[in-house]
């Protein structure tokens, strides 16, 4: 092994320093031209084409050996990315075992090297063959390991690829009281399985392809073929091929290519690290996006009420989770508006006030030097600024830190007369509420939206803030997911559409599926459901004498036995 001295020499001879001129495209285009495509029979030019265009990469393993007791070859492989125990004990091992000679008879061909070590000898997961130099460095690159012998211009690969990986654990994100506990992580196998451990259907269609010219990250279409909308499946694609880039690193790096609309604060793909919601997006008629290396799932189409639903609201029962969620609701509104509300009734209307409460908010803004729009933007600010800072340190120091500043440096405030005590308390109730909101680039958007809503209040009262709605409920009707309008939900005209935004009905209730999503099966129950529910309701008498008759039924029975 080289010293980083003698490392640092063999660079320099190879990539001049001291040159101002970086090469030209048409350069890196030749010399990429002149790279071989195709494997040559002598396997030592193999081997050096291939650690050359590797760059001598330190965690390429070249392991030589002799197969069928004459003929050379060797094994190559990523240390980094490979189950070596596997490579020793599954692939090594076997080939070197005592070869009884084969005589092939009069008129017989000589077995072929690939099948013999297919047929007789290596027990692991066998890929492909290939001759292609592009097709094995990428499975090369993926984990797997080539078999190159000499003599044979090409190779066959055996999958043996290993990456460490975390334990699936609850996510950090979308935190439930009453649900399952599993999330996606980072490896694109796993997270398959935990969605067809839940969706157990050969229904389930799962298309891969790759995006990334250097990455090369695996990405994978999930819907349910007999729901989803071919239109909405083939549109999803088609954004898919426009990528080109270098490399997608996470499923956000898609969402920022596909999304209708970038500039929007809004975010028009839902991302969910929980199976469990991926999987009740997928049977509503929706397609679900997965990329190898991210623990987020993105789903589309997503409307504006979907940021607001968790899945608390369908493990409950329907009273509480309607509840739950116009509680959501109204914090949403609470976060958005009240701050420019506080504002433009102080500075313009205080007439609106109770005269008690009005006297007691002008005593304690007696000593304020600033205006109540600038005071409010300071301590919104403020709160901006601790709120980002308790998420980026270490969580330790991050729940001691909020403690302090929402106690000492809002007390300090009020002390030192630069706020008063009911602008702390605006603040602090509008930041409570934004926490209510369960998506956090959703709440991320409505917390941007309070800061011009908040100087159109300073400036020109309640009509900066009716000026602000009208702007904001506008670009939410123009705003579109995959084809459906964001606000299609709330808007809808059927009940299908309203049974499922401000409030929960009850799961009997809700026997088709979004309308909006156009899927083939609109059907999600059986017939009879709804109406035996509903009778259990208005007409319990009905069901207390049927339970009667089956009861002194089944004791007549019992007593003729």
């Amino acid at each position: 092994m080289l010293d980083w001295k003698s490392n640092y020499e063999a660079f320099k001879k190879k990539h001049p320093l001291n040159s101002t001129s970086s090469p030209s495209s048409s350069d890196s285009s030749s010399s990429k031209g002149n790279e071989p495509r195709q494997l040559e029979t002598e396997l030592e030019n193999n081997l050096s084409s291939i650690q050359s265009q590797m760059h001598n990469s330190a965690d390429l393993v070249v392991r030589r050996l002799i197969i069928m007791g004459k003929r050379n070859a060797a094994l190559l492989f990523l240390s980094s990315m490979t189950d070596q125990r596997l490579i020793q004990e599954g692939i090594v091992a076997n080939l070197q075992l005592p070869f009884s000679s084969f005589e092939p008879k009069e008129g017989e061909e000589p077995m072929n090297p690939f099948d013999w070590v297919y047929r007789e000898r290596v027990h692991a997961n066998i890929g492909q063959q290939s001759s292609d130099w592009s097709v094995l460095l990428d499975l090369l690159m993926k984990g797997q390991t080539l078999l190159l012998i000499d003599g044979y211009a090409e190779a066959m690969t055996f999958d043996t690829r290993m990456v460490e990986k975390r334990a699936i654990e609850q996510p950090q994100t979308e935190q439930v009281i009453r649900g399952p506990r599993d999330g996606f992580i980072e490896q694109l196998e796993t997270n398959l399985s935990l969605i067809r451990y839940r969706l157990q259907s050969a229904d389930l269609v799962i298309e891969t392809g790759e995006l990334g010219r250097r990455t090369k990250s695996k990405t994978v279409v999930c819907y349910i073929d007999g729901i989803a909308d071919p239109h909405l499946v083939g549109e999803v694609m088609r954004r898919l091929a426009k990528i080109d880039i270098d490399g997608i690193i996470d499923a956000g790096y898609i969402e920022q290519f596909i999304e209708d609309q970038p500039i929007s604060p809004f975010p028009q793909i839902q991302n969910t690290e929980r199976p469990d919601k991926t999987v009740a997006a997928l049977l509503e008629g929706r397609v679900a996006i997965l990329v190898d290396g991210s623990s987020f799932a993105l789903i589309v189409p997503a409307l504006f009420d979907q940021f607001f639903q968790t899945v608390d609201d369908y493990s409950e029962r329907f009273m509480i989770a309607s509840l739950l969620r116009l509680v959501r609701l109204i914090a949403l509104l609470f976060s958005v508006f009240f701050p420019s509300l506080y504002v433009s009734v102080i500075s313009y209307n205080p007439e609106l006030l109770p005269t008690d409460f009005a006297v007691a908010i002008s005593g304690g803004r007696a000593g304020v030097p600033f205006p109540a729009m600038l005071e409010v933007l300071i301590m919104e600010a403020s709160m901006e600024i601790l709120r980002e800072a308790t998420i980026r340190l270490p969580q330790m120091i991050g729940g001691a830190l909020s403690i302090v500043g929402v106690l000492v440096i809002g007390q300090a405030a009020v002390s030192a007369g630069l706020s008063s005590p009911i602008t702390v308390v605006i603040v602090a109730l509008t930041t409570i509420g934004s926490f209510a909101t369960p998506a956090y680039n959703t709440a991320i958007a409505m917390r941007m939206l309070r800061f011009p809503l908040i100087v159109l209040a300073g400036l020109f009262g309640l009509y900066g803030v009716m000026i602000g709605s009208i702007f904001i409920i506008n670009h939410l009707l123009y705003l579109e997911s995959f084809g459906v309008p964001f606000l299609q939900s709330i808007l809808a005209k059927k009940r299908a559409g309203f049974v499922d935004t401000f409030i929960r009905a009850p799961l009997w209730w809700m026997g088709k599926r979004p309308s909006y999503l156009h899927t083939v099966d609109r059907t999600r129950r059986a017939e009879g459901t709804f109406q035996t529910n509903f009778d259990k309701i208005f007409h319990p008498e009905e069901k207390t004498n049927a339970d009667n008759g089956e009861n002194q039924h089944d004791s007549a029975g019992h007593r003729h036995q």
